[in-house]
C-alpha cells in the first residue's frame, strides 16, 4: 500500500536497518509473538527509544497493541513498546471467528472507510493528548493518533482503501 503511494519500503531486522528508517510500520499479527521477536532480534529496546525520540510509527491491529501504554487480556509480562497513552483490550471482539468488516467515519477522510477486524482489539482508555479518529459501532475508539503515532485495531491494508496510509505519509511531511 505505501509502496503503492510513492513511498520507498524496506524490511527491518536488525537494529541497524532500524536506524536508516524515516518511518515504520508495525503490522498486524500475534502481539505477544512480535514483542518477543522483537526483543530476540535485538530490536525492542532500540525501537522503543526511537519512538520516543519522535520517530513516526502506523501500527495496525498487534501493531496497536504495541504501541498502547498499556493492555487488558494480554499474557503476563506481555512486552509493549508503548507510546500512546493508551489502555488497549486485546482480542476485544472476540476469537477469529468473530471477525468482520464494517464501514467507518475517520476524522481526516471525507468518506467512511471500509475496515476489516481481524481479532480485533479496541481502545478502553485513551489519555488527554489521545485523538481519536474512528469508533465502531459499540463506541469504542479504534483508530486513534497521538503525534508521531498513529494506530488501527483494523487492517486498513486489507479494505483496499489507502487514504489511512496516505493521511499517515502527509503527517510526515510536516
Amino acid at each position: 500500500m505505501l509502496s503503492h503511494l510513492g513511498a520507498r519500503i524496506s524490511e527491518v531486522r536488525t537494529a541497524e536497518q532500524l536506524a536508516e528508517v524515516d518511518a515504520l510500520v508495525l503490522p498486524g499479527g500475534e502481539s505477544t509473538t512480535i514483542g518477543r521477536l522483537l526483543t530476540l532480534f535485538g530490536l525492542f529496546e532500540p525501537l522503543q527509544q526511537r519512538i520516543r525520540a519522535g520517530l513516526p510509527v502506523f501500527g495496525s491491529c498487534a501493531g496497536m497493541i504495541l504501541l498502547a501504554d498499556e493492555v487488558v487480556g494480554g499474557l503476563t509480562g506481555q512486552p509493549v513498546l508503548g507510546g500512546i497513552d493508551m489502555t488497549v483490550r486485546r482480542n476485544a471482539f472476540g476469537s477469529q471467528v468473530e471477525s468482520f468488516e464494517d464501514d467507518l467515519d475517520v476524522e481526516g477522510l471525507d468518506l467512511p472507510l471500509h475496515a476489516v477486524f481481524i481479532r480485533a482489539p479496541w481502545v478502553e482508555r485513551a489519555g488527554d493528548t489521545v485523538q481519536v479518529l474512528a469508533r465502531e459501532t459499540g463506541g469504542h475508539p479504534v483508530a486513534v493518533r497521538q503525534k508521531n503515532l498513529l494506530a488501527t485495531a483494523f487492517h486498513p491494508e486489507l479494505g483496499g482503501d489507502d487514504r489511512l496510509h496516505r493521511l499517515f505519509l502527509d503527517g510526515l511531511a510536516r
